[in-house]
């Protein structure tokens, strides 16, 4: 992902991404929880998953772990250590910042919102927020809700604005300053449109600050408690929380690692970096058991009436150029990837200083995965490496669900 703007999902060199690691002693472990009639299916995508994660902590990656879980059970991958300091392992269900797989949670709010009728996607923003998106060209009367959720309302990322040191003394730096959610937007609000409304796609974050704003405009509570009330509880998501202005994670957890410049020092990011770890475009903390809960059941239809999670899930093209995989298409807060095996996974990567997360369900909902990067990488031609490796792992776990006959 560009250096100026994380958390565009699936890029490959942003500011807190891209990473290459020095050799470490590696710690591998698997946790294979399924039934022993499974038989060689199981012992098959078990293997698969287990060379795959490998693959990660070979090509620079400190630390992964893998959560798979379809029909017939739970399979668990590690490779790699979850501190450089004590060689200690990954957890295996540890405590992560999920980034921008926040944007998810949120745009299901908004859309169970739509469906109890109390706001339209087509509304404008304007007409919630008055006055807030005003400025070098910035128009709120004429970018929609549904806009804001696709990315296609023109307006600038505000990250670039709050990282203004990428390096390890910045991170250092700037790492407890915090913002305002009208802060962050006016922030974007520097520097004209990137398109009129509608008429492209371009990742933005500011785009879910201002859709947590209008959550807060329509219900008179925080996007935060509004998640925590329509999903975190009713799926019993225990481990689930939006940590707010808080930078330190539960216990137990990996320690996370950037590194800022190709071939320089890894520094530990494990504390957040507030300016851009603090709002509704991904500051939430879960673990990959609770992530795959949750899209799994948004794919059912456990959060979502059929017309919204059909609105969730009507796309459009991610261009060339922006590190997606190929025939990657963006909904509303969701992302659709193709399977070498036919259809496609749907779920929202996250990452930061130091981190990345990445979690896809079936489109049935009967099966997900979760992914999750410990370090990252400061050499462009690492970073798209890794991707690769984690789109082909979970291309070879969904795929092996669907062998299974689960589709």
């Amino acid at each position: 992902m560009p250096t100026t703007r994380p958390r565009a999902p699936f890029r490959t060199a942003r500011p807190r991404a891209p990473f290459r690691i020095a050799t470490v002693l590696a710690l591998l472990s698997l946790a294979p929880l399924v039934p022993a009639q499974a038989g060689a299916a199981a012992t098959a995508r078990t293997s698969v998953l287990q060379r795959d994660t490998d693959t990660l902590h070979a090509d620079g990656v400190t630390g992964v772990s893998v959560r798979l879980e379809t029909p017939r059970g739970t399979t668990t991958a590690r490779s790699g250590v979850g501190d450089l300091r004590t060689g200690r392992p990954v957890p295996p269900d540890g405590y992560v910042r999920i980034g921008s797989t926040t944007k998810t949670f949120v745009a299901t709010v908004l859309l169970q919102l739509v469906g109890e009728g109390r706001v339209s996607l087509d509304d404008p923003v304007e007409r919630w927020l008055p006055g807030v998106v005003r400025g070098h060209g910035g128009d709120g009367r004429r970018i929609s809700l549904r806009e804001l959720l696709q990315h296609t309302s023109g307006l600038p990322d505000y990250v670039g604005d709050v990282v203004p040191e990428l390096s390890a003394a910045g991170y250092r730096a700037h790492r407890w300053t915090t913002y305002t959610s009208a802060e962050r937007v006016a922030f974007a609000l520097r520097h004209p449109p990137l398109f009129a409304p509608g008429r492209g796609w371009a990742y933005s974050n500011t785009n879910y600050v201002l859709a947590g704003m209008v959550i807060q405009a329509v219900t008179g509570r925080t996007w935060e408690q509004e998640v925590r009330a329509r999903i975190v509880r009713p799926l019993r998501l225990g481990h689930t929380f939006a940590p707010g202005d808080r930078p330190f994670l539960p216990a137990p957890h990996a320690r996370d690692y950037q590194q800022f410049e190709p071939g320089g020092a890894l520094t530990d990011t494990t504390v957040a970096y507030l300016p851009f770890d603090g709002d509704a475009d991904g500051s939430m903390v879960s673990t990959a058991a609770d992530t795959g809960r949750f899209f799994r059941a948004l794919a059912r239809g456990e959060l979502l009436a059929p017309a919204q999670l059909a609105e969730m899930r009507r796309t459009v093209e991610v261009p060339p150029g922006h590190g997606s995989p190929p025939g990657t298409r963006y909904g509303l807060g969701l992302e659709r990837i193709p399977l070498s095996c036919g259809g496609g996974s749907w779920g929202h990567s996250g990452d930061g200083f130091g981190y990345l997360v990445w979690p896809a369900a079936t489109a049935d909902g009967r099966a997900s995965v979760t992914v999750v990067l410990h370090s990252r990488p400061g050499a462009e031609e690492s970073a798209v490496r890794q991707i690769q490796d984690v789109t082909r792992l979970v291309d070879h776990a969904l795929c092996s669900a669907r062998g299974d006959g689960h589709r």
